[in-house]
Order: C-alpha cells, then sequence, then structure tokens
C-alpha cells in the first residue's frame, strides 16, 4: 500500500515537472530577428522632387497679317529658319465672292451705263478735235493777215484765244474719256467670279511672311491652304537651345525655393544627370486637379539648365524630365532612414540596440529628405539601430540581427 503511494507521487511529480518545463519553454522570453543598422555620417541632401517640363524660352506665333488666300505651308517642325531671310508662309488675295441674281443684274447694268458713257465722252472728244482743228485754222489765217496789217492785233489775240481755249477743251475731254474707260473696268470687275480668278492665281504680288528670329520650327498650326482671316495663328517658331525647364511645384512647397538654388535634372532619356539651376519663382499660383481630382495650388518654378548643350542637345520644346531641386546641402552629418523612426507622443524616437537589447531612444532631427534623416541629438556615429521597426519590438526587448539569424 505504501509503495503503491510512493509511485503515485512520484508519477505525479514527473508529469508536473514535465509540464513545468513545457510552459517554461512557451513563456520564456523571444529573441526577436530585426534589421539593423550602424549609424555613419555622410552627405545628406534636402530636396523637392517633382515632374517637369521643357520650353523653349521665347516661342514667336506667327500669325496672317492679312485676310487672303494661304497657300500650303510646305515647311515641316524641326526645319532650321533664319531671321528675316527664311519665307515660312505666303498669301494670296482672297477670291471675289460669287453674285446673287440682283446684284449681278445691277452689275450688268453698270456695265452697260458705263459703255454708254464712254461713247457720249467719245463723243465730246471728237467734237472739241474739231472745234480745235477749226481754231487752229482760223488762227493760221489771222497770223498770214496780221503780216500785211490786214486784221488787227485784237483780231488776232481773239483768235489765239479761241485756240488755246479749244485744245484746253479737247484735253478736258480727253480726260474725261479716260475716266470712262476705268470706270468701264471698274465695272467688269464687279462681275469677275471666283472661277476667273483661279485661273490668275501665282501671278500675283503674295504677301511673304517671314522667320522673325533664327532657330527651328516647333509647330505648324495652320498647314493647309486656304482663306485665312487677319490674326490666325499659322507657325510657331523658336530656338531649342533656349531650352528652360518648367516645375509646377504646390505653393506651400514653392515658398522653401530661392533663385539660384541648384537642381539635379533627371530621367530626361541621357545617360548622366543633367544640372541646372533656379532662375525664378513666379509670384503668382494657378489651380490644377491631380490625377486623384484633388484641387491643389501650383505655382511655376523656372529652371535654366547649367550642363553644357551638347550633353542634352536632343531634349526639345515640351520634353518631360525630372528634377530634384536642393533646399539645403550637407557634409559629414549624422543621419539615419526615416524607415527607422517612429512617434513617441510629439516626439521622434528609434530603437538603439546594446548587448542584443533594443532600447527606446529619444532624439531630435533636422534636415530630412525622402529617405533619410538628420539625427542632431540622441544618437552617436557607431551606434546600432532597429532599421525597420515592427509592433513586436518594444522597449527592453531581446533582438538578434537577421544577418546572423541567416548565418
Amino acid at each position: 500500500m505504501m509503495q503503491s503511494k510512493h509511485v503515485r507521487f512520484l508519477l505525479w511529480a514527473v508529469i508536473g515537472m514535465v509540464l513545468l518545463l513545457v510552459l517554461s519553454y512557451l513563456f520564456r522570453p523571444r529573441t526577436i530577428i530585426v534589421d539593423m543598422a550602424q549609424v555613419v555620417k555622410g552627405d545628406l541632401q534636402e530636396i523637392i522632387t517633382e515632374e517637369a517640363k521643357t520650353r523653349v524660352h521665347d516661342v514667336y506665333t506667327l500669325s496672317a497679317p492679312v485676310t487672303g488666300y494661304l497657300r500650303r505651308i510646305e515647311a515641316e517642325v524641326g526645319d532650321p529658319v533664319e531671321r528675316l531671310t527664311t519665307i515660312v508662309a505666303e498669301i494670296e488675295p482672297i477670291d471675289p465672292e460669287f453674285l446673287d441674281p440682283r446684284s449681278e443684274a445691277q452689275a450688268k447694268a453698270d456695265i452697260k451705263t458705263a459703255e454708254s458713257a464712254l461713247k457720249l465722252a467719245q463723243a465730246e472728244v471728237n467734237q472739241s478735235q474739231a472745234e480745235l482743228d477749226f481754231a487752229l485754222a482760223e488762227f493760221d489765217r489771222m497770223r498770214e493777215l496780221r503780216v500785211n496789217n490786214n486784221v488787227s492785233a485784237r483780231e488776232l489775240d481773239n483768235s489765239e484765244r479761241t485756240y488755246k481755249t479749244a485744245l484746253a477743251a479737247l484735253a478736258t475731254t480727253q480726260a474725261g474719256l479716260q475716266m470712262r474707260v476705268y470706270e468701264l473696268e471698274r465695272s467688269k470687275a464687279l462681275m469677275l467670279s471666283p472661277s476667273s480668278t483661279q485661273t490668275q492665281r501665282g501671278n500675283c504680288q503674295c504677301v511673304n511672311i517671314t522667320a522673325p528670329v533664327s532657330g527651328r520650327i516647333l509647330k505648324v498650326l495652320n498647314k493647309s491652304e486656304g482663306v485665312v482671316i487677319a490674326g490666325t495663328a499659322l507657325l510657331e517658331i523658336g530656338n531649342p537651345k533656349d531650352l528652360e525647364i518648367v516645375v509646377e511645384l504646390l505653393s506651400f512647397d514653392a515658398v522653401k525655393v530661392e533663385p539660384g538654388q541648384v537642381v539635379n535634372i533627371k530621367n530626361w532619356g541621357g545617360s548622366q544627370p543633367l544640372t541646372g539651376r533656379v532662375n525664378r519663382i513666379e509670384p503668382i499660383g494657378f489651380m490644377k486637379v491631380s490625377a486623384l481630382g484633388i484641387e491643389e495650388q501650383r505655382v511655376n518654378v523656372v529652371v535654366d539648365i547649367t550642363s553644357e548643350y551638347n550633353n542634352w542637345a536632343r531634349l526639345g520644346h515640351g520634353y518631360q524630365v525630372d528634377v530634384e531641386i536642393v533646399l539645403w546641402h550637407g557634409s559629414d552629418v549624422l543621419s539615419v532612414p526615416v524607415t527607422a523612426l517612429f512617434r513617441e507622443q510629439d516626439k521622434w524616437a528609434i530603437f538603439v540596440v546594446r548587448e542584443k537589447t533594443a532600447y527606446k531612444q529619444i532624439i531630435s532631427i533636422g534636415h530630412k529628405n525622402a529617405l533619410n534623416v538628420e539625427v542632431i541629438t540622441g544618437l552617436n556615429e557607431g551606434d546600432w539601430y532597429v532599421s525597420h521597426p515592427n509592433n513586436q519590438i518594444t522597449d527592453n526587448v531581446k533582438v538578434s540581427s537577421r544577418t546572423d539569424y541567416i548565418e
């Protein structure tokens, strides 16, 4: 009996010890595997990154100076032009309009009236010519009679006056005849139809439009021939070497930008980034709707390209690029990745690792960019920290490096 109780006691003791070992194993402090890195010093830039677009600084839009018939523009986009030499467009006089029946009848009546007036003027000329011939003959006879003193000097003077008056009358009627000829031509011109002027096209004096500057044609706005009114835009001309970049920044980012700041130009198509410099910040903003449908207040920032032209000669008007505007640059700066930080109430904190234990450390930060942040106080060069903390990591928890675990 006593032996049975002793065996039972040993059995329960063994079971208790096994249960205790199992619980101890399950509830033992477990080491969390984390990514760790070391605090180092290096260069740090605070930048604003945004998509941008290139444009020619001075774009000249050529318009039709008069209303007329535009000949087909043969120039193509990209063709070189020289200032005041290259003819880029030609404008001919416009064709007359068709006459309605009433206007046509009036025009025909005007022609008949002009023809009758011409005949009348011709008759007046013939009459004036006859009177002139008679006055001349009378004047010659009076001069012969005066030689022998058969007529008085007064009679000779009267005949001379009559001759000169007849001569002036002939000149007047001849001028009237010429006027009637022009009136007839004007009346006939009113009868011109578009079909009759089509055959005359090409022989008239055209209005030639020349390039105002040397450069290249950027855009042909009206290539086909046809009637254009004065002021119609025809072409755009500019110098591709005079290229600049326009960045549409959010207004709260634009106030941080100053003229003269360095700009890195990336993703423009070349193998190497280009450099630029902020030229000006426009003093007026504008509304723009983002791809998500959000209304944003934007400001244009103009950037000059400072790299050699040979390095970006393939860039043109309206090309897309990415720019990084350097707001601040520091050397030998203590920095950590943004992913290592987390908020502790109204302060920033980081998990530092000492003797395989993570400790919460409050830090103060300065400049930052999308990847890294400057550490002002709270860390020293060479300190180890958790680069990607998660919810499992708390203050005073055991951690081990993922690289050690892999090894």
